[in-house]
């Protein structure tokens, strides 16, 4: 872990600063600013790089796209209203949905191939979101959808994605936008080095908030998500190597952090691991999962590090959640879990659960997947809802090497509900008050 840290290096941007006031902007919370972000930006890429300032003051725009060498510095009252008009996020660039590779909506700050990026300060970035624009694309009558409504679901949308890539059409013909209903990233950078993303706060996405993919030596420092929409997962690294997530706050509408590595015959066409991710001092709250991986995960993934966070809400499912299916495929291994300090979750400490699926038949395929090496240690919990470990397994692809180290869960329902696990142990742990000894 020491080794993935010393990996990322503090960036380092020109000491020159760009106020977005000077190329056009106005902090009105109306007047639209996309110009003015993308002059500003361009300015400072041409001069070598440096600070592009967002003062303090309400503005409003388009996606902002990122340059090399660039930091996008928010003063701490400055906020960015995004707008929710699809058309305004044309052109199209190359992105990702629920880790299918396509031609899409921009995200609403996107790096493409860059190196030496930011996003910082402590303002306030805000994709509006809302039952009355994104969130309904989603299907589903809690964020507003009516039947008769167009939505994410319909068999040329998202389903028709899916297909595409299982017949390896080409990235740039899987075209999308107007009339696909499938809804933009928050921020994404796309086949980036070294990259971070610091101190600011994130609401009202759209998708997904913060998503590094193909990235490499990425750092998220001090950031509050607070977004409680559909598939508002907090931070998803995908195809990523060395990326530290550390002193955050997630209060989400779906995973805190789920680790990503593509989905079925797209992960594994593109065949690039996630691994050497370390998530540290982060406080969870409401979501399906504190630290998930999956369950879009064909590449694989390895070398998972979480330390010393609290996870705490009635509305958080799970502490540690793996999902993944016969469609994804995939090795996920080398799980460590330490100095863990849970309050509350709904369903389980641990749960693995290798035929997940949320459509009928989405689940059933000839790509078994493997889980293999999971340690909690020096973890407590005051309730665990369900269980403490719910697990299942194949009878050819057993669940391998679950250990428990010193963990005291003071109530939960049931112990444990497993299917096709092996070697599970545990070593000074106690269960509703009693020692476990099971190995």
């Amino acid at each position: 872990m020491n080794n993935v840290i010393k990996s990322i290096k503090p960036l380092k941007f020109k000491n020159k600063e760009y106020n977005i006031l000077d190329f056009g902007a106005k902090a009105d919370g109306t007047f639209n600013c996309t110009e003015a972000f993308k002059k500003a930006i361009a300015a400072c890429s041409k001069n070598g790089g440096g600070k592009v300032l967002v003062p303090n003051g309400k503005f409003f725009t388009g996606p902002i796209h990122l340059e090399s060498n660039v930091n996008l510095h928010l003063e701490d009252k400055a906020e960015i209203l995004f707008s929710t008009n699809p058309n305004d996020y044309y052109p199209l660039v190359h992105t990702s949905f629920e880790a299918t590779e396509l031609m899409n909506y921009s995200p609403l700050i996107y790096a493409y191939k860059k190196t030496n990026i930011a996003v910082t300060g402590k303002g306030t970035l805000n994709g509006q979101a809302a039952n009355d624009n994104w969130w309904s694309w989603c299907g589903k009558d809690e964020y507003g959808w009516k039947e008769g409504m167009p939505s994410q679901n319909d068999p040329l949308n998202r389903f028709r994605l899916v297909d595409m890539a299982e017949k390896n059409i080409p990235v740039k013909e899987r075209v999308y936008g107007n009339n696909g209903y499938l809804r933009p990233n928050f921020i994404q950078f796309f086949e980036c080095k070294n990259t971070l993303i610091q101190d600011v706060t994130i609401t009202n996405a759209p998708f997904w908030i913060i998503h590094p993919i193909k990235s490499t030596n990425v750092l998220v420092d001090g950031v509050t998500v607070r977004s409680h929409g559909p598939n508002n997962d907090g931070c998803d690294p995908e195809y990523s190597k060395n990326v530290w997530i550390k002193n955050c706050i997630f209060d989400t509408g779906d995973d805190c952090i789920a680790i990503k590595a593509g989905r079925d015959a797209d992960g594994r066409r593109v065949g690039i691991k996630s691994e050497n991710i370390i998530v540290q001092n982060c406080k969870m709250y409401d979501g399906h999962g504190g630290v998930t991986i999956g369950s879009e995960i064909s590449a694989g993934v390895s070398n998972v590090y979480v330390e010393n966070c609290l996870m705490d809400s009635p509305n958080l499912d799970r502490a540690i959640r793996i999902k993944t299916n016969a469609k994804r495929g995939g090795l996920i291994e080398n799980i460590h879990v330490r100095n863990l300090q849970v309050g509350q979750v709904k369903e389980a400490v641990l749960r693995v659960d290798m035929f997940y699926s949320v459509y009928k038949g989405d689940n059933e395929g000839p790509f078994i997947p493997r889980v293999e090496n999971i340690t909690l240690e020096n973890v407590q919990v005051k309730d665990a809802g369900k269980y403490s470990i719910l697990a299942k397994g194949y009878a050819s692809s057993p669940i391998k090497n679950i250990l428990f180290k010193n963990v005291t869960i003071d109530k939960v329902g049931k112990t444990f509900q497993l299917e096709h696990v092996d070697n599970l142990r545990f070593i000074d742990t106690k269960i509703n008050g009693e020692v476990i000894h099971k190995n």
